[in-house]
């Protein structure tokens, strides 16, 4: 009866999954795309859906709400890319600054710290009323799954053409791209854009899911993101070689993270402490593959040695 329970939770975990998935591919554009630390997004995970639901509750149409928080994460990405590459800020200050301007603008566009919105009055896209007991068309999961697919499929689409090859050689190698003759600011700004436009989105979607948005919803966020890149790559790094592939494994990596999540609320730990066990998760995942390499990599012969 106990288990019952972690099991009629699972779907929502999934749901959740998908939908801070798409907040993890955005992370994953900048930290291993671009290679520049992002601290914006903490920002933007509460821009996308305080405008998304201040545009719905204003009669807006729900597609045009997301579209607008898509925008309006591209404007934050922006700024971020501009503080940066114009302005000379190193990258993670950058972040810092416009996550601390986006507190005050998203208070400002609310008019308050917490917005509600009731599926009942809104025709909205997911909820979690959402999760059973409907046609499969209208169920989240089947919703957001599309959506992040759609997004996989867009992003590679895009990281083939000649910008997309251009923001990779920028993170690979920024001298060498300079050397080429690409903008490597102008590159930055785009990723920067890009990945806060995909974490707008995704605050879309989570705002109407959970039926409000709040200031603070995203706080912490970067750590969630981080968690999905390096469960995935740690998971499925080995099997998925392809740029798409990849993106497929951090939607993997944020949905394995939720199941561990209810796992852990299952077990009765204090939830008190799920944000310092989230972040443990991203530190000893970070740590492997250098305590790997450090600790268990075998000792190279030398030339001569072992012949005496």
């Amino acid at each position: 009866m106990v288990f019952s329970s972690l099991l009629n939770a699972m779907p929502g975990a999934v749901a959740q999954g998908l939908i801070w998935g798409i907040m993890a591919i955005g992370v994953y554009i900048t930290f291993r795309v671009l290679d520049v630390a992002d601290l914006t997004v903490d920002g933007t995970m509460a821009l996308g859906g305080a405008v998304s639901i201040m545009l719905m509750t204003k009669g807006c149409n729900v597609w045009i709400a997301m579209l607008a928080a898509l925008a309006a994460g591209l404007l934050a990405g922006m700024v971020t890319g501009i503080f940066h590459t114009f302005m000379g800020i190193p990258a993670i200050l950058a972040g810092i600054l416009t996550q601390l301007s986006l507190y005050s603008v998203n208070l400002k566009i609310m008019g308050k710290a917490n917005q509600a919105i009731n599926v009942d009055k809104y025709d909205l896209l997911v909820s979690l009323r959402y999760i059973k007991g409907v046609f499969f068309t209208k169920n989240t999961i089947f919703v957001v799954a599309i959506f992040l697919v759609v997004v996989i499929a867009l992003l590679y689409w895009f990281f083939g053409r000649e910008i997309g090859c251009a923001i990779r050689a920028t993170g690979c190698n920024g001298q060498m791209a300079r050397a080429q003759g690409i903008n490597t600011n102008i590159c930055k700004v785009i990723g920067l854009m890009l990945s806060n436009g995909l974490v707008a989105l995704s605050s879309a979607l989570l705002a109407q899911y959970q039926g409000f948005a709040d200031v603070n919803m995203g706080r912490g966020a970067i750590v969630i993101g981080l968690a999905a890149v390096i469960i995935g790559e740690a998971i499925f790094g080995n099997l998925f070689r392809n740029f798409a592939l990849k993106l497929l494994a951090v939607g993997f990596g944020s949905i394995l993270y939720y199941f561990v999540l209810q796992i852990v609320i299952w077990f009765g730990i204090d939830t008190d402490l799920l944000k310092m066990l989230s972040a443990l998760v991203v530190a000893v995942f970070l740590g492997i593959p250098y305590l790997k390499g450090k600790y268990l990599r075998k000792p190279v012969k030398r030339g001569g040695q072992g012949n005496a």
